[in-house]
Formats: structure tokens, C-alpha cells, sequence
């Protein structure tokens, strides 16, 4: 079967999140771990609420700053050094670039409210891919086989015809439990050779 569609995460596949010196200074004034604040950020019960679109992202940051005195511009200040050292994969950016118009492609990321403006406006990923699924503005997450059924319908695509990567291997799992062709980012060079073999694989007879 021809391949049709590529699928990719955001976060840890498309955008790399490297600690930054930053994060550590903000660690240390705030007194804990980098991975305590990591976990902050991305895992404490308002984090997920904000997943699914229960709550805004701006509450996220709100409870970091009244856990620790922080005032308004000190929050923002907080959150823009938090994310300064994102970096864009350029080689799947080109990867998604050189794809259209032979295939279609889409973003599927767990994210907050505010992930589409961040993914068009910072990154014009809009100018890259199809589609953008995300995961609070659908009400469901990763691994919920609902969210990559509701990408597939879609992109107008079967399992079978989509190549979905994803650093996360409950999500990669799900994906292939669906019979979707998913690959566990590990590296970029290891994840741009696994997606020419299969695209070799299921060229166009």
C-alpha cells in the first residue's frame, strides 16, 4: 500500500527543548531542580488539565508565579526565558517541505490553548504542513486513539497510508495499535532513514 500522509509530534521531534543556561538560572532562584521545574511546567495537574483544553495556558504560568511570589512581569519574563532555547529540526522541516504536494502532512502534538499561534507565528510551521492537530483545542490526547482517528479522517487517509513520529513511546504504541507505520524519534538521522525505507517500500507500484 502507498504511502499518503506524514505525521509529526512537536515537541521533541520537530522542536528540540535543550536545558538552557536559563532554565538554571530560573532553577536556582526559584530553588529547585531543573527537572523539578521541567515537571512543573509540563506535568503538574494544571499542566494536564490545560492538555485537554479544560483550562487556559496562561493558568499554568499564573500557579508557578503564585507558588512563588513572582508578579506579573517577573511570570512573563519566567515563560519567555523558559522556551528561549527552543530549536526547530531544520532537516524535518525539509523533510515536510519537500513532501507536498506529493503528500499530505500534519502536526499531532499534546499542547495548550496557545500552541497554534506559537507553531504558525514563531515557527510558520503553517507553511509547512497541512494540517495541525492539538490536542486542547480536539478536548483529547495522545495516546486516546480518538485523536489520531480524528488526524487520519482528516488528512483522508487509512492507517496503513500514514507514517506518524513521536519521542513518546506510549504514543508511538498507540499509533501502531491503530496500523499506523509509527516511529519512536530517537535521533534525526536514524528517524529520516526509517522514513525512506518505508517510503521506498510503499512507493507507487
Amino acid at each position: 500500500m502507498t504511502i499518503r500522509a506524514l505525521i509529526f509530534d512537536f515537541g521533541g521531534v520537530l522542536v528540540h527543548m535543550p536545558e538552557t543556561p536559563l532554565r538554571h538560572q530560573w532553577a536556582q532562584r526559584l530553588g529547585v531542580s531543573i527537572s523539578e521545574l521541567e515537571e512543573m511546567v509540563f506535568n503538574s495537574p494544571v499542566s494536564q488539565r490545560a492538555l485537554v483544553g479544560l483550562v487556559p495556558e496562561i493558568a499554568i504560568w499564573q500557579g508557578i508565579a503564585r507558588r512563588f511570589g513572582l508578579n506579573d512581569a517577573a511570570m512573563q519574563q519566567f515563560e519567555l526565558d523558559f522556551w528561549a532555547g527552543e530549536v526547530l529540526d531544520a532537516d524535518f522541516v525539509a523533510l515536510l517541505q519537500n513532501a507536498r504536494p506529493h503528500y499530505r502532512t500534519a502536526i499531532l502534538s499534546n499542547a495548550w490553548s496557545d500552541a497554534h499561534s506559537a507553531f504558525s507565528g514563531k515557527f510558520q510551521l503553517d507553511q509547512v504542513v497541512d494540517l495541525m492537530i492539538i490536542s486542547a483545542q480536539e478536548g483529547i490526547a495522545k495516546p486516546d486513539s480518538r485523536i489520531y482517528e480524528r488526524t487520519l479522517a482528516r488528512l483522508d487517509v487509512q492507517p496503513h497510508e500514514a507514517i506518524f513520529v513521536d519521542d513518546r513511546p506510549e504514543n508511538v504504541a498507540a499509533a501502531q495499535a491503530l496500523g499506523i507505520h509509527a516511529i519512536r524519534y530517537e535521533s534525526t538521522p536514524r528517524v529520516m532513514a526509517a522514513i525512506r525505507a518505508l517510503l521506498d517500500d510503499h512507493a507507487p507500484a
